[in-house]
């Protein structure tokens, strides 16, 4: 979830005279348990417009799946003429993967790519192109959620729904301009090493973390809806719930570190959470107290739901299938997510652990 840009306007004349212009692209991928759509990420990166030289550095975890198999496959079929390689990530969470490939990497340019992504044709060319034409440290666009079941359908219509994760400019659009955190993003590789890289003790939420650093340091992080990145969400209500309290946990800890520098919408979910315990506590003891009580437990809530009920039933360009699936959808984002907040804010998470 990122801040709305700021405006649209251009970085300053002095800033792209000084720096060099750039013209070589290393793509980074961390990689773990992604036998489903690996194959389809790495595609969308090898058929990119892009004229430059280019390779592909995929850092493999400790996958359980058919991962690291389809990785070699991958390896041996490209690496002669684009340039595919891996190296090792042991720890298996995202910061220490990009780290590992992104200090394997030759080339001027990362573009950080998701396994559960897929790069538009001309999205590495235009990255390219704005990073030299602004001076940016980190460039970034539109996150177009796709689904292929109902549920997965559901959850990618969440994603650019104001009722589901709050508007970010990345999720609905808007004016290209400075914005505070961009989905994935197209960097400078000098830019991050003159910051140290991705925290690796940031396990979630690390993209924004690490843009914090960029614009504390005097450094431009650059939204521009032209750039869109296909993504395919989590597939199941179990994975979904539990990558939502994850990065609330996460975004928890970071804004109890920075809490000047949280959005006000981030604190939505977390009181969602907090005023639900008081409804269903004011339900209890209502009925044995009776009214006002029960009146007071049970109407917002129902105004919640009722909430939730319209804008799954205004969704009119979605099958009643997944109209059905947003109704689970959207409380499930909205609980795991500030259960996780409260959890992260209140209490220090372990530097290297992946949830709790």
């Amino acid at each position: 979830m990122c801040a709305a840009p700021i405006a649209n306007m251009s970085a300053p004349r002095s800033m792209t005279k000084r720096l060099a212009k750039l013209a070589s692209v290393s793509f980074v991928m961390p990689v773990l348990n992604e036998e489903t759509y690996l194959r389809y990420a790495v595609e969308s990166i090898l058929t990119q417009d892009f004229a430059g030289p280019v390779e592909v550095i995929l850092a493999l975890g400790p996958s359980t799946d058919g991962t690291n198999r389809i990785a070699a496959a991958l390896v041996k079929e490209h690496s002669s003429k684009h340039n595919v390689v891996t190296v090792d990530n042991p720890a298996g969470n995202t910061s220490a993967g990009l780290n590992a490939a992104i200090r394997k990497a030759k080339h001027d340019v990362i573009v950080r790519v998701d396994a559960h992504s897929r790069l538009s044709t001309n999205y590495t060319n235009l990255a390219v192109q704005i990073l030299n034409e602004t001076g940016a440290a980190n460039v970034g666009g539109i996150m177009q959620a796709i689904g292929r079941t109902p549920f997965q359908q559901a959850v990618a219509f969440a994603y650019t729904s104001r009722v589901g994760l709050g508007g970010g400019a990345f999720h609905v659009g808007g004016e290209a301009g400075p914005a505070d955190s961009v989905y994935l993003g197209v960097f400078r590789k000098q830019a991050l090493l003159e910051i140290g890289l991705f925290d690796e003790k940031v396990i979630r939420a690390q993209d924004w973390e690490l843009n914090l650093r960029l614009r504390e340091a005097g450094k431009v992080i650059w939204f521009d809806p032209r750039l869109e990145v296909e993504y395919h969400p989590r597939s199941d209500l179990k994975r979904l719930s539990k990558q939502f309290f994850d990065t609330g946990i996460w975004r928890g800890q970071l804004t109890r570190q920075k809490p000047a520098k949280a959005s006000l919408r981030y604190f939505a979910p977390p009181l969602l959470v907090l005023g639900s315990a008081g409804c269903l506590l004011a339900i209890d003891y209502g009925f044995v107290l009776r009214e006002p009580l029960l009146t007071l437990g049970i109407i917002p809530l129902a105004a919640y739901f009722g909430l939730i009920f319209f804008a799954a039933f205004k969704a009119e360009k979605l099958t009643w299938a997944t109209r059905s699936n947003l109704m689970l959808v959207l409380p499930t984002m909205h609980y795991s997510w500030g259960a996780g907040f409260i959890l992260g804010f209140l209490r220090r998470v372990r530097p290297g652990s992946k949830g709790l």
